[in-house]
């Protein structure tokens, strides 16, 4: 039975005398003509990879640790049909560690004159943009013996946004701000609040509330109610220097003081306050302002995807400026920065008189909780002499944080995971005490 295929190029092979043998292409195709046909008549079938026609299309965008879809479709114009290897080529960063061989990889066969889809699933592990990078494709032809291969460019962008995780401590967090907003029976009364109602006096009452061209018409004491003050404006500053930079965790400071704003700009857009966005190191890295309450956090994701740390000494007469100049008017000012006694005493402090003058200012820290279990560690030397640099950090925070709130700043220091409900709980004290 005659050999045909594969199995007819390994049978000539294996016929060549040993003492003929040439490892190289050109001894194996002159000793074996049958062999040199085959292999010319397997490149000429293989479909040519300079013609093909690809386009893309699916997610442009992601939150980080979830998938994206990117779907590349590929046209055969030619009249010999395609088998082929593809690789979808992206950074490193687009897969988790150890999956992109998987991923990246296809093979497909497109008839000829036709079309096929190949998807490519993307999981990026940073923040930002990924780019797609080439689309490289061999082509084989029937026997698998020779191919053609070439290279293809099609752009494409997935934005990887920050992951939005403590959008779990919304729900409870509205449900306070909805008691403070007078939708409930309790009712608050602080400078700068909404006059609600009057009524009658109980005991505990501020006696600054008692109203008394009311009491003086009735026969019992008649205090004001008060509600929280809508349409207050919040200004975000996120500190993109260097400090910026130290890893908590798994993740840089920057990306859990990203966490916490996204949780304090859902809450204050809901409560009818306006939210602006500024990142600075020694220059303005983003600003956003004038968005919709619909807009803010899909506009302030978008912003935040491609901020990174810049390993820069932040300019805080320049940040002072810049938020003076985003804010004219009274506003809350958050500042997400460091409590590192260098920054603090050299940088913010000296201009610090100068946001507060105007504005009412509010510094977030992100506190590292590996610093809290060394503070806790015993039992042999080298843990104990953990502890006391532990307990020394801790005791360094908690100076710089005194000396900001004698300059009549708001301080929330707190570990990745406590910072966010713990400065929203921050912001609903101050609109309580009608301070915003």
């Amino acid at each position: 039975m005659a050999l045909t295929g594969r199995a007819a190029l390994i049978a000539a092979l294996a016929s060549v005398p040993v003492g003929v043998w040439d490892p190289s292409w050109t001894g194996i195709l002159a000793v074996n003509a049958p062999l040199a046909v085959a292999c010319a008549c397997d490149f000429a079938l293989a479909a040519p990879v300079r013609r093909l026609g690809l386009t893309r299309s699916g997610d442009t965008s992601a939150r980080l640790g979830e998938t994206a879809d990117v779907t590349l479709t590929v046209s055969n114009p030619s009249g010999r049909p395609l088998r082929a290897r593809l690789r979808d080529a992206w950074p490193p960063s687009s897969w988790q560690p150890g999956t992109e061989t998987a991923a990246s990889r296809h093979d497909l066969t497109v008839p000829a004159g036709e079309r096929r889809r190949v998807t490519t699933r993307l999981r990026p592990t940073r923040r930002g943009d990924r780019h797609a990078d080439r689309v490289t494709i061999r082509s084989y032809g029937p026997l698998g013996l020779l191919t053609r291969q070439g290279t293809h460019r099609v752009p494409w962008t997935v934005r990887a946004l920050p992951p939005f995780t403590s959008r779990k401590h919304l729900p409870s967090k509205l449900s306070r701000l909805r008691e403070l907003d007078g939708r409930t029976s309790i009712l608050t009364r602080g400078e700068g609040t909404e006059f609600d109602s009057l009524r009658e006096y109980v005991p505990g009452d501020d006696t600054r509330s008692i109203d008394w061209r009311a009491t003086a018409r009735h026969s019992t004491v008649a205090v004001r109610t008060w509600r929280p003050e809508r349409d207050r404006h919040i200004l975000l500053v996120l500190d993109t220097g260097r400090t910026s930079a130290g890893r908590v965790g798994d993740a840089p400071r920057l990306d859990a003081a990203m966490d916490a704003a996204l949780l304090l700009a859902a809450l204050a857009s809901r409560a009818g306050d306006r939210v602006d966005l500024l990142a600075y190191d020694r220059r303005g890295r983003a600003l956003l302002q004038g968005r919709a309450a619909g807009d803010v956090l899909p506009s302030l994701v978008n912003a935040m995807a491609t901020l990174e740390p810049e390993l820069v000494e932040t300019d805080a007469r320049g940040l002072a400026a810049t938020t003076l100049r985003s804010a004219p008017r009274r506003s809350l000012v958050v500042l997400f920065t460091t409590l590192d006694a260098a920054p603090i005493e050299e940088g913010l402090l000296p201009v610090l008189p100068q946001l507060t003058q105007r504005h009412t200012v509010l510094v977030a820290s992100v506190a590292d909780p590996h610093v809290s279990r060394m503070a806790q560690a015993r039992g042999h030397t080298d843990a104990v002499y953990e502890a006391a640099a532990a307990a020394q950090a801790q005791s360094e925070r908690r100076h710089i944080a005194d000396q900001l709130r004698r300059h009549g700043v708001t301080v929330v220091d707190a570990t990745p995971d406590e910072l966010p409900p713990a400065l929203a709980d921050a912001y609903l004290e101050l609109k309580a005490a009608g301070r915003l």
